[in-house]
C-alpha cells in the first residue's frame, strides 16, 4: 500500500513528515483534498481496495476527503528501543528523572505489569481516569520504548519491564 483516503475536519498527517504506525515509519509524501469524483482506480487498488465504492464504504461518512501518498521509510525506531533490557550508562537516570517528572508515569506501568492483557477502558477505570486521558498516557510510555501494544490492551516492553525493576529496586 502507498496510498490512503480519510475523512476528516482537518488533515492530522501533512506533506513531508513522518507518522510511525505498525507496519514501520512512513514517510507522508502528499496530502491533498480532493472531491469523490477525483479517486482514480489506480489509487484505490494502492490503497487495498478492489472499486471506489468499497474505499468510500471504508471511510466515515463526515469531514472532507483527503488522498494520502506515502512510502515507507523503514521499522519502526521504537520496536529497537522495546527490544532492550540493558540500558547505557546514564539511559536509566534519565528515564527515572523523566518517569519522576511524569507522576502518573509509574502507577501506569506498575498497572500494566500487573494487568497485561487488560482492556485499556478497564484499566483506565481503575485508575479513575477516562479511556482517552489513559491512553494518552500510555502513547507517552510507548514513545520511551516502556510498553507495547496488544491487540486487547498492553503489556511492558523488555526495557519497560528492566525499567520497572529499576525502579523497583531504588536509585543506585
Amino acid at each position: 500500500m502507498t496510498v490512503a483516503f480519510r475523512r476528516w475536519k482537518r488533515p492530522s498527517v501533512k506533506s513531508g513528515g513522518t507518522l510511525q504506525s505498525p507496519g514501520g515509519l512512513l514517510a507522508i509524501d502528499e496530502v491533498e483534498r480532493i472531491d469523490a469524483l477525483q479517486i482514480a482506480l489506480d489509487d484505490v487498488r494502492r490503497a487495498g481496495f478492489a472499486d471506489v465504492a468499497a474505499l468510500l464504504d471504508s471511510l466515515r461518512p463526515e469531514g472532507q476527503l483527503y488522498r494520502i501518498r506515502f512510502h515507507r521509510l523503514g521499522d519502526d525506531p521504537r520496536a529497537a528501543l522495546r527490544a532492550r533490557r540493558n540500558l547505557e550508562a546514564g539511559e536509566l537516570d534519565d528515564l527515572r528523572r523523566e518517569l519522576e517528572r511524569l507522576g502518573w508515569a509509574r502507577p501506569v506501568l506498575e498497572l500494566i505489569a500487573g494487568r497485561p492483557g487488560v482492556v485499556s477502558t478497564e484499566l483506565a477505570t481503575t485508575m479513575g481516569l477516562e479511556r482517552a486521558p489513559f491512553k494518552q498516557r500510555v502513547r507517552r510510555l510507548k514513545a520511551l520504548g516502556l510498553t507495547e501494544s496488544l491487540d486487547v490492551g498492553y503489556r511492558l516492553s523488555p526495557r519497560g519491564a528492566a525499567v520497572l525493576e529499576a525502579l523497583r529496586d531504588g536509585p543506585r
